[in-house]
């Protein structure tokens, strides 16, 4: 059947998973409420202010200030993440069927929590318009190569880096839905969509082979955790902190990019992506990530 075979897709599987993680509770950040928050300790109210309706560089942030808030951000999540992920591993192998595929979609959810921190930070656009809403594809795009650098994949650095320069070279505050969804830079988003869907489901086992003990497998669970989310986080803020959108002195303007114009147009989220990414289309060649 074609809905079996769709699942056995890594694309697919991919997408099917940053969906379900992306409902999870409190996974979507609010970008206002983050901003205010993490700036608050360092920066004036009239910066602040300026930092939400604009960006952090259009506000003039330093570069020392955003990397304090951003390490910060990341202490936190990894820390989370961590416990979370050691709890999972307390019970051993009786509770396997449980705990492996809600630790799965737990770690991504908090991937998806440091990539929108770290994106509203380096002066990306809002990702997500409302709590209940559905994401659209070009913010799965934009999310699937936010992990794509997380993982180590310079193509996923090269395609976040002509993104970035859409929007700068355009000083838009919207994605550029066309390159994301059917332009220049989707062909990427397949490529490494299916990348990480084979890489996280051997992730995933490995991890579950880390629980059959109980105890001893919610340390080695936890330790295993912190030692792959923490760099990789690290990966993805150096990366949008190095970006010319991060640097000071740009301000913006509603509307969006689509390969080098301004629009105002948004498209809608495809529900699955079932048909867009089903299993006639043809496995995309994997890339390995950088050593």
């Amino acid at each position: 059947m074609k809905q079996g075979k769709e699942v056995e897709n890594p694309e697919s599987r991919f997408f099917a998973l940053l969906v379900a993680a992306a409902k999870l509770p409190g996974v979507r950040i609010h970008r206002e409420a983050y901003l205010r928050s993490a700036l608050a300790r360092h920066c004036s109210e009239d910066d602040i202010r300026r930092a939400i309706e604009e960006t952090p560089a259009a506000a003039g942030i330093t570069v020392e200030v955003l990397d304090k808030v951003a390490n910060d951000s990341i202490r936190y999540e990894t820390a989370k993440v961590s416990a979370l992920s050691a709890a999972a591993g307390i019970p051993g192998i009786l509770a396997l069927p449980a705990t492996v595929p809600a630790d799965t979609a737990q770690y991504v959810g908090h991937m998806l929590r440091i990539a929108q921190k770290l994106a509203y930070l380096y002066s990306w656009p809002d990702l997500f318009s409302d709590e209940g809403d559905d994401a659209d594809d070009a913010t799965m795009g934009v999310l699937t190569l936010f992990f794509g650098v997380m993982f180590g994949t310079q193509s996923a650095n090269a395609a976040v880096g002509k993104v970035a320069g859409m929007m700068s070279e355009q000083v838009a505050k919207k994605l550029p839905q066309k390159a994301l969804t059917q332009g220049v830079v989707y062909p990427m988003v397949k490529k490494i969509a299916a990348y990480l869907g084979v890489k996280i489901t051997k992730d995933s086992f490995a991890k579950s082979v880390s629980k059959a003990i109980p105890l001893v497998g919610a340390a080695v669970s936890g330790g295993l955790t912190f030692a792959t989310y923490l760099p990789m986080a690290k990966r993805l803020k150096k990366h949008l902190a190095g970006l010319p959108l991060a640097e000071p002195s740009h301000r913006v303007m509603d509307g969006e990019v689509v390969d080098g114009e301004v629009v105002e147009e948004h498209e809608t989220f495809a529900a699955a992506h079932a048909e867009q990414h089903g299993a006639d289309t043809p496995a995309p060649e994997l890339e390995e990530p950088r050593s």
